[in-house]
């Protein structure tokens, strides 16, 4: 269960980027899914608390929580509140893989931007990655 005290922790919304804030909130549930901070049958905050704690409109917060429910992360039970699903589908959505496409495309093109080369380039996916694997493990590299 996320506790009021984590969730400012676990939630953090970054104004400057250009990313919608739904599309924030949704990104950190999935990470602290993979990363197993969350795991099947946890609670999430109700949609009025994680807004008020974010400061955002609850509107925002419901959508983020209705598209995160229909991609089958978490379940909503009515009166009970919003929980990780207890089997997660990780389906392959041809849609939003076109998405993150362009979105990687939009990062290489500020990379190519700041002078990185392939093979910088790269090696900075790999490092990203073996991040994500090692926090996904408990590992962290500094």
């Amino acid at each position: 269960m996320v506790q009021s005290k984590g969730v400012k922790k676990m939630f953090h919304i970054n104004g400057a980027s250009g990313k919608a804030i739904y599309e924030q909130i949704m990104e950190q549930v999935k990470e602290a899914v993979f990363k197993e901070y969350l795991k099947p049958g946890d609670s999430l905050p109700s949609v009025r608390k994680l807004a008020l704690t974010l400061s955002v409109t609850p509107n925002t917060v419901a959508k983020a929580y209705q598209l995160l429910e229909k991609e089958k992360i978490i379940v909503t039970i009515r009166g009970k509140g919003a929980f990780i699903a207890k089997n997660i589908s990780y389906e392959m959505d041809l849609e939003k893989l076109n998405r993150i496409k362009e979105d990687i495309r939009g990062s290489l093109v500020e990379m190519k931007y700041l002078g990185f080369d392939e093979t910088e380039t790269i090696k900075l996916i790999q490092d990203i990655y073996v991040d994500l694997e090692g926090e996904r493990n408990g590992n962290h590299r500094n």
